[in-house]
């Protein structure tokens, strides 16, 4: 029997999962810098300062600022303050748009098809607002037609990894039970340990070849290499 038949929801992860970030973060900076007259920052500062200030800010400010209704996360490099204001809402607005991802060609076929198979379909992300409103549909991932049910960080006030934002997800299923529902991420820490901790089945893909795919398999993790792999998988004998 496959695990297909023993399941009534499939929840995804969406950066790194169903989209990719299109070139590198320095690319945006230069961009904007360049709209405003000054040179391209250095990318290795950008990436630096960018990672830094993230979890900085993340800490400060879980949930995309959900709970101290901060309406975004400012993140990255040192200008004054007039300079950074004309920079950042230009860096803002392209990653409110679908400009800077991109999808990978199984991820509609995937969700077309588990929902042809009767399964509900969700999005657990850690993403802000923006995400659901106007990123993934002008991706052409559309509530209704890809997926049934989201559920996203930024408007929930909890984030992957805490396992509350799986119960979230279950009981927006449909009060589904755990072991009725497979999640798939790309983070053995985000994904796989809180959907399993909550008794979900879960699995990763495993894209961009990363070097910690043998541990995840080593920790009784399957590890596939994209969504059409997880659609074989699901439709054979095996998977459980």
């Amino acid at each position: 029997m496959s695990l297909l038949t023993s399941l009534r929801s499939i929840t995804v992860d969406v950066t790194g999962t169903l989209i990719a970030y299109k070139g590198e973060l320095g690319d945006y900076y230069c961009m904007a810098s360049k709209a405003v007259g000054l040179p391209c920052p250095d990318y290795k500062r950008v990436h630096q300062g960018f990672k830094l200030a993230y979890t900085e800010m993340a800490k400060k400010y879980p949930c995309f600022g959900f709970a101290a209704k901060v309406p975004n996360i400012q993140a990255g490099y040192e200008y004054d303050e007039d300079t950074f204001e004309k920079i950042f809402r230009r860096i803002y607005a392209s990653f409110g748009s679908s400009a800077p991802y991109t999808v990978f060609p199984d991820s509609q076929p995937f969700l077309g098809w588990a929902r042809e198979k009767g399964l509900k379909v969700g999005i657990v992300s850690n993403a802000e607002y923006r995400y659901q409103e106007v990123i993934l549909p002008a991706l052409g991932l559309n509530q209704g037609s890809e997926w049934d049910f989201g559920v996203f960080s930024g408007l929930e006030g909890v984030e992957k990894p805490d396992p509350r934002i799986y119960k979230i997800a279950l009981e927006r299923a449909g009060n589904f039970a755990p072991e009725e529902t497979l999640h798939i991420g790309d983070s053995m820490r985000k994904d796989y340990v809180p959907a399993k901790s909550v008794g979900m089945n879960a699995l990763l893909l495993d894209r961009f070849k990363t070097p910690d795919a043998e541990e995840w398999r080593k920790s009784g993790a399957i590890v596939l290499p994209d969504l059409v792999a997880v659609q074989e998988l699901l439709s054979s004998g095996t998977g459980k």
